[in-house]
C-alpha cells in the first residue's frame, strides 16, 4: 500500500485553513496548514499578478518543507480604482494594516464614486518542492457598499456586497460565502480535479525521489 500523501496549505489563517481542510476531507490526503510546522521563513509577495504570488508562496513553502504545498492569492479588483487594490489588497492601507484599516482606505478612495463595481478574485497554487504547479482561480462580482455590514469572514467582506443573495460577504454564513464566493470556485474546481491532483502529485514526487536516488530499491 502506498504512503499516506501530505499537503500542507501555505497559510497560518485558521479560518483560510479550516475552509480548504472541509473541502479536502473525503479525500486519502493528510492535510496541514503552518501552524503544524516550526517557523519557517516568509516568501517573497512581490509578483504582479494572484498567480505569480500563489505560486512563489507554494512553491517556496514545498521546498522549505520537503513536501507539495497548496497557496492562493486572492483580491479585490476596483472597477473605479483601475483594478486595485489588486495583488496589495491585504496592505493596501500600509505593511501591517488591519482589515479595518484597508476598509477605511477603499471607502475614502471610493468617496463620491457612482461606479462601484468590484470583483475578487482567487488564483490557487499546489507545487511539488522540484517547482512543478498546477493553477486554478475563481472570480466573483459584486458592488463596493457605502459603509461595512455584517461582522463574518474578514478582509473587505463587509464592504463587498454580493447582489444575487441580497447581502454583503460578511453577512454570510461559511457555507453561503464559499457556494458563490471567488475562493469557493476554485476550490470546488480543484477539488473536482482533486482525483487527477493526487495521481500528479504521486508521480511528480516518484520523480523527484529517482532523480534524489531514492527510489524504491534502495532502502
Amino acid at each position: 500500500m502506498s504512503e499516506p500523501l501530505m499537503l500542507v496549505i501555505a497559510t497560518r489563517n485558521a479560518g483560510k485553513s479550516a475552509e480548504i481542510k472541509d473541502l479536502l476531507k473525503d479525500f486519502p490526503i493528510e492535510v496541514r496548514d503552518l501552524n503544524d510546522f516550526g517557523p519557517i521563513p516568509e516568501p517573497a509577495e512581490d509578483g504582479e499578478t494572484f498567480e505569480e504570488n500563489a505560486y512563489k508562496k507554494a512553491s517556496f513553502t514545498a521546498k522549505v518543507l520537503g513536501i507539495p504545498a497548496l497557496a492562493d492569492d486572492s483580491g479585490l479588483e476596483v472597477e473605479a480604482l483601475d483594478g486595485r487594490p489588486g495583488v496589495h489588497s491585504a496592505r493596501f492601507a500600509g505593511p501591517n494594516a488591519t482589515d479595518e484599516e484597508n476598509n477605511a482606505k477603499l471607502l475614502e478612495e471610493l468617496k463620491g464614486a457612482s461606479n462601484r463595481k468590484a470583483r475578487f478574485t482567487c488564483v490557487i497554487s499546489i507545487a511539488v518542492p522540484a517547482g512543478f504547479a498546477l493553477t486554478y482561480e475563481g472570480t466573483c462580482e459584486g458592488i463596493i457598499l457605502e459603509e461595512p455590514r455584517g461582522s463574518g469572514g474578514f478582509g473587505y467582506d463587509p464592504l463587498f456586497f454580493y447582489p444575487p443573495a441580497g447581502k454583503t460577504f460578511a453577512e454570510m454564513t461559511r457555507e453561503e460565502k464559499s457556494r458563490v464566493s471567488h475562493r469557493g470556485k476554485a476550490l470546488r474546481e480543484l477539488r473536482a480535479e482533486f482525483d487527477k491532483v493526487i495521481v500528479w502529485l504521486r508521480q511528480r514526487l516518484e520523480e523527484e525521489r529517482r532523480m534524489l536516488g531514492l527510489g524504491d530499491h534502495e532502502h
